[in-house]
């Protein structure tokens, strides 16, 4: 991760730049809350995605500095909307939007950063970079959608799973890593294999993230652990040991999940079947998988330190988990 921030450490800063400049209204509360999500941090992953697969395609220009702002106040905006449906209280390890400003401003600024995500795409003129990035931006409101039917729902397919974070996570993944190609004019191939990379990277990136749900530490999470668990949302941990339980185990997870009857040690239960039936492991390997199709579509790319730190990126994902 490091790799890749130094080597567009100078695009990073213009955005970031532009990020706190288009976070700015006259209406007080917007660059307050704007301001609280700044000072919060991350890793500004998806939008080094689209620095360094422009830098990959040769683009010597500017316009992917815009456009990765766009990213990141998509993603953003996204995330003050999760947090309102999901009642988190934490975001990145510290006292979450809703939790600080109420649903209400959380929900309208996030509508404030979708906006200023369609401005500075119409900004860059590209119809296929608006098209790209409009489409991912339905897809992520699909997904959340689909994964807010599927919830409680211990019914719910692998498939259906699948479709939710290739929806939720993947689309905007493979949005940031395709737009490098397009502003550097390269073939529609080169596009491809870069949006091929993205979606298999959110795929392994959104993987990980549902393992850590149950094993990592809250500090380390960034969010209270379990918070998947109490939501009753149905991730491949849980369905994998779903569908490898006995059927006093199947009632079990129909009890916490689906009719939300959750009790003192219940999570620890959770926990204990998920490791009786390796499905914390099996769900990260499932993340490698994905790993490997990402740095494959990678090959058709030149060796560079480019390529090397879109790789590197690939395995910091994966690492996570341990």
């Amino acid at each position: 991760m490091t790799t890749l921030t130094n080597l567009v450490r100078d695009d990073l800063e213009a955005c970031n730049r532009l990020i706190v400049a288009r976070m700015d209204s006259p209406v007080a509360l917007i660059p307050q809350l704007a301001a609280h999500l700044v000072a919060a941090g991350g890793k500004r992953l998806r939008p080094l995605l689209t620095l360094a697969a422009a830098r990959l395609c040769g683009y010597r220009g500017d316009r992917h500095v815009g456009l990765a702002a766009c990213v990141e106040f998509i993603h953003t905006a996204t995330l003050l909307h999760d947090d309102v449906v999901d009642e988190s209280a934490l975001r990145r390890g510290q006292a979450s939007a809703n939790a600080l400003f109420g649903n209400k401003a959380s929900v309208l600024v996030g509508d404030f950063l979708f906006a200023r995500a369609f401005q500075l795409m119409t900004q860059d003129g590209s119809l296929r970079v608006l098209e790209i990035l409009s489409s991912a931006s339905a897809t992520i409101a699909e997904g959340e959608v689909l994964q807010l039917v599927t919830q409680n729902d211990t019914a719910t397919t692998q498939e259906q799973y699948l479709q939710v974070i290739e929806g939720k996570t993947a689309a905007l993944f493979a949005a940031a890593t395709e737009v490098g190609a397009v502003v550097a004019d390269r073939p529609a191939e080169d596009a491809a294999a870069l949006a091929t990379y993205g979606r298999a990277l959110g795929m392994a990136f959104q993987l990980v993230d549902d393992a850590l749900d149950y094993s990592a530490s809250q500090a380390a999470l960034g969010k209270t652990v379990g918070d998947d668990f109490r939501e009753g949302k149905i991730t491949l941990p849980v369905l994998l040991a779903f569908e490898g339980g006995t059927e006093e185990e199947r009632a079990y997870w129909r009890r916490v999940l689906e009719d939300r009857d959750q009790r003192d040690g219940d999570l620890e239960h959770a926990l204990e079947l998920m490791h009786r039936h390796g499905t914390l492991d099996a769900t990260v390997a499932r993340a490698r998988d994905y790993g490997r199709a990402a740095t494959d579509a990678l090959g058709r790319f030149p060796d560079g330190p480019e390529r090397r730190a879109l790789a590197d990126i690939v395995e910091f994902c994966i690492a996570r988990a341990r």
